[in-house]
């Protein structure tokens, strides 16, 4: 039986119980994760080498060489479960030799960041407790419900332990669903190069790469999904994760870089140019305050009221030096980079590329600079559909996103069209978050499909619509869901001419009673 989400989470939320009391709830998904980690790798581990052995019929020292991700003897789980003594230096010494058997993968420092040896913070007792609670569950591909199970667990414990007096972790993740329709309506092809800018820890890339596997020549012989996966992450652990996701599910061909997009973009050439995608797909976190100031920045010098010299941008718009001319359809405004990204995964895009976003429902209709970009880009005729999705989907805002489809190269039918849906009806609702389930996907999908596909589709139904670019023109180019599908209950017809003379057959049943009524009354007596 697979490992579901529900029975990892509350595997995670039972290891935090063991560690409580012994390190800080802020750093509990540092040990957990590191300790999930070498489980899976060495699950992973022996789940190829069997595979090796059985269908190539290699021998047991062979197989260790061939496969894509090494786990010493030292590293692995099947020995570090037998330790009663020294576990923590055991384990810093599994994650230490586990970087040196795999040096090709530039994996150095990824996996030692954490240090399990320092006896007056994890005791033996706590941590012989933690290796027996981990070894309740396989974390074999064949036993899960998901290839991005490492994601999840990630997912999963910044949500419920990143709290540190009040304050969150800040990092920011796609709930599986959303990843799924997004790729559902882009759809990667055989052979694609696949982008993701804030790529967190890869669940978009591993589920395009997923969507490709699935389709004829998605696979080479070796088994090798045929596509590139690029990305590019900030956070350093998140950008860890990526990494080792990548190694675990084999995708060799694959660039995850680290380091902030808008101001360092690392998927270039020598010549500075950008190395252009086919799909582009990112779910950046929502409406990022002073994102300028990760950009080159020409800052002027001047003399403050107290005598000093200030560095300072008086008009961070004409400050704003972007050598890559990302912002071709205006300079978004400084407390809001959502549309920053956007023009960014647009430049990444090639000429016949295809592009899904997640961003705030904020971008479909606020005005200014913002409301500039928004009429360049479709008066250009690059944005493709607009699918609004439910509210609370996502782990630290409440607050509607929509998805935005964009292509460079849109189809005859679609020119000067804009696909607009209302999903904000479609989910499961949960105590805490709102979820996209399969049937809610499947719906979206086939809705948008519909319209993409079939030059002659008519509107099936109330929440879907090919809109015409005259009509948005109309609308100040405002792209709020609500001017253009009307999900409201028609009123039913009133029949006048029946109403009144249902009125007239009261009124004479109200006299016939009244009549009735008096005739009891005289003969009692009243």
């Amino acid at each position: 039986m697979k490992l579901e989400l529900s029975t990892l989470e509350s595997w995670l939320w039972d290891s935090a119980d063991i560690l409580r009391g012994s390190v800080d709830s802020g750093d509990f998904k540092n040990y957990i994760f590191g300790l999930m980690f070498l489980k899976r790798v060495s699950d992973v581990y022996d789940e190829e080498v069997e595979r090796l052995i059985e269908e190539e019929d290699y021998d047991q020292e062979e197989a260790h060489e061939d496969v894509h991700f090494k786990v010493p003897e030292t590293g692995h789980w099947k020995e570090l479960i037998k330790k009663t003594q020294n576990i923590g230096e055991a384990l810093d010494k599994a994650f230490a030799d586990i970087e040196e058997e795999n040096t090709e993968l530039n994996i150095d420092g990824v996996l030692t960041a954490v240090h399990f040896g320092n006896k007056a913070v994890l005791t033996d007792e706590v941590l012989q407790r933690l290796l027996k609670h981990f070894n309740k569950y396989s974390l074999r591909n064949a036993d899960l419900y998901s290839p991005d199970i490492l994601g999840d667990a990630y997912e999963y414990l910044i949500r419920m332990f990143a709290d540190d007096a009040g304050k969150k972790g800040g990092e920011f993740y796609t709930p599986n669903g959303v990843v799924k329709l997004i790729v559902n309506l882009i759809k990667p092809e055989v052979g694609n190069s696949i982008y993701d800018p804030t790529c967190g820890s890869g669940g978009m890339l591993i589920e395009s790469a997923r969507y490709i596997s699935k389709q004829e020549g998605g696979k080479t012989a070796s088994g090798i999904v045929n596509c590139s996966l690029n990305g590019q992450e900030k956070n350093l652990s998140t950008w860890a994760i990526c990494k080792l996701n990548m190694i675990l599910h084999n995708y060799t061909d694959s660039r995850i870089e680290k380091g902030d997009t808008l101001g360092t973009p690392k998927h270039i050439d020598a010549n500075d140019d950008f190395l252009l995608q086919d799909r582009v797909i990112a779910n950046p976190p929502f409406s990022l305050d002073k994102w300028w100031g990760r950009a080159e920045v020409n800052l002027e010098t001047k003399i403050d009221k107290k005598g000093n010299e200030k560095e300072i941008a008086p008009n961070y718009k004409k400050a704003v030096s972007d050598p890559f001319g990302r912002f071709n359809l205006g300079v978004p405004p400084r407390g809001y980079a959502d549309l920053a990204f956007l023009q960014h995964m647009l430049a990444m895009l090639k000429t016949d590329g295809r592009m899904g976003v997640v961003l705030p429902h904020g971008v479909l209709f606020r005005g200014s600079a913002e409301g500039k970009i928004r009429e360049g880009l479709l008066k250009s005729d690059l944005l493709e559909g607009v699918v609004g999705l439910p509210s609370s989907l996502f782990y630290n805002t409440g607050i509607p996103a929509s998805i935005l489809v964009l292509s460079k190269k849109k189809k005859a039918h679609l020119q000067n069209k804009v696909i607009i849906i209302d999903g904000s009806e479609e989910f499961k609702e949960g105590k805490n978050q709102n979820s996209l389930k399969s049937e809610h996907i499947q719906t979206l999908t086939q809705w948008y499909d519909t319209l993409f596909n079939n030059e002659t589709a008519e509107e099936e139904n109330k929440y879907a619509r090919l809109v015409e670019m005259e009509e948005i023109a109309e609308n100040d180019y405002n792209l709020n869901i609500a001017r253009y599908i009307d999900t409201s209950e028609p009123e039913p017809e009133v029949d006048v001419p029946q109403v009144l003379q249902d009125l007239e057959g009261i009124e004479k049943e109200e006299k016939e009673i009244d009549t009735k009524l008096n005739e009891f009354l005289k003969e009692i007596g009243f």
